[in-house]
């Protein structure tokens, strides 16, 4: 039976996350349907706004980060076009990010027209250019959300990461302006050898300084990842280790929390609530079970700073070009999307996988490893059922 959700069909996670949570007879039905997003809405968006940064973070997607604004950033005009063009599409939430979208002298003057033009604007910075004036200036923009980057739980494990002394630090100043003016801060950090050690840590903090949540991110190999991915990769069983830990203190609920780039956290919730008898729904399991694993070219895309098109920030098929046709025809037509909107697709142990459609794996690794973004996720341990019973009939 199919219950009326009630809502419109640009409502952002948050807006129904809000309207089912108390919802005990029909919640779980909801955030299932809200999660399947079967007319492929678009939900997050994240551009790119410059390739330009006063950092140079080792695990960096981009290889050609410049200590300036890049020429083929593209232009206040065209950054309000591709925000038309975003609007006609939906209502997602717009993630202005770089580089360091600060370096952009008329990044509040976008983030204006955005809101203006009815999207949910986000900001997504190394937070250590933000000093009061800035935090007011992001204020006073209509931002409603930013998140700082910490690469580790301490000064020295972040500041060598990310190559500035003292970026920790700042950093942190940063965030503390924004929360007196009452902005939501979010922290995200990429995980890896180099910090993992330290991610109990890097959540207590988060806890302590009070930001509305900790974001985890696990390391894809891409742009300068590719580089560091022998020696900065978790082995899968780690990866797995990791991710069930972050289930645990996601119950605790003294946060919200969100593994991104993580896929396989949504097989593992699911085997979790279902050993502890467990029904997921939005009241036991917050947003994290209204969404899924990989969104890319389903739920989210990238724009970069050159208007290219891509499923996601760490995937590098171009899905088409913004200066060469509109972004609607892009998200309604591209091919790469199509692909990736259609499951049944995948390939290898993803492709008879039973979570395939609340995982679907990490299509970036896919594509790092195999040269194929529909093949199977090389960071995951998990056997699917159909293969276990393959195993069994030949050792009997």
């Amino acid at each position: 039976m199919t219950h009326n959700l009630g809502h419109p069909k640009d409502a952002t996670i948050k807006e129904m996350f809000h309207k089912i949570k108390d919802d005990k007879k029909h919640g779980s039905h909801h955030a299932a349907h809200f999660m399947k997003n079967v007319k492929n809405q678009l939900r997050l968006i994240f551009w790119e706004t410059t390739a330009g940064c006063n950092l140079e973070c080792v695990h960096c997607r981009r290889l050609d980060v410049s200590k300036e604004l890049m020429r083929d950033d593209l232009t206040t005009e065209q950054s309000f076009q591709l925000i038309d063009n975003i609007a006609s599409v939906g209502k997602p939430i717009l993630v202005l990010s770089g580089g360091e979208p600060l370096f952009r002298p008329d990044i509040f003057d976008i983030a204006k027209y955005g809101v203006k033009k009815g999207l949910t604007l986000a900001l997504a910075t190394n937070g250590t250019s933000i000093d009061e004036a800035i935090a007011q200036k992001i204020v006073d923009s209509g931002i409603q959300r930013v998140s700082i980057s910490f690469d580790g739980a301490t000064s020295k494990t972040h500041d060598e990461f990310r190559k500035l002394p003292g970026s920790f630090d700042m950093a942190l100043r940063g965030l503390k302006h924004l929360q007196k003016l009452g902005m939501s801060v979010q922290i995200n950090s990429t995980i890896a050898k180099h910090n993992v050690h330290e991610i109990k840590q890097l959540y207590k903090n988060a806890v302590e300084l009070g930001v509305h949540a900790l974001h985890i991110f696990m390391l894809v190999p891409v742009g300068c990842g590719v580089e560091i991915a022998d020696d900065q990769m978790l082995p899968p069983e780690q990866y797995e280790e990791v991710l069930n830990w972050f289930y645990d203190v996601s119950l605790e609920k003294k946060i919200e929390t969100k593994a991104t780039c993580a896929p396989h956290y949504f097989r593992i919730m699911r085997q979790r609530a279902k050993e502890d008898g467990i029904k997921i729904t939005p009241k036991t399991h917050g947003m994290a079970a209204m969404t899924k694993g990989c969104l890319a070219g389903s739920s989210i895309c990238f724009v970069s700073h050159k208007g290219e098109v891509f499923p996601c920030g760490y995937l590098p098929v171009e899905a088409g070009h913004i200066l060469k046709q509109s972004f609607k025809d892009v998200w309604d037509n591209s091919e790469v999307f199509k692909n990736l909107r259609d499951p049944d697709l995948l390939l290898g142990k993803c492709g008879i996988c039973e979570y395939k459609k609340v995982c679907e794996g990490c299509r970036a690794r896919a594509y790092f490893e195999k040269g194929n973004y529909l093949e199977e996720e090389p960071y995951c341990i998990y056997e699917p059922i159909q293969t276990q019973k393959e195993k069994e009939e030949v050792t009997t």
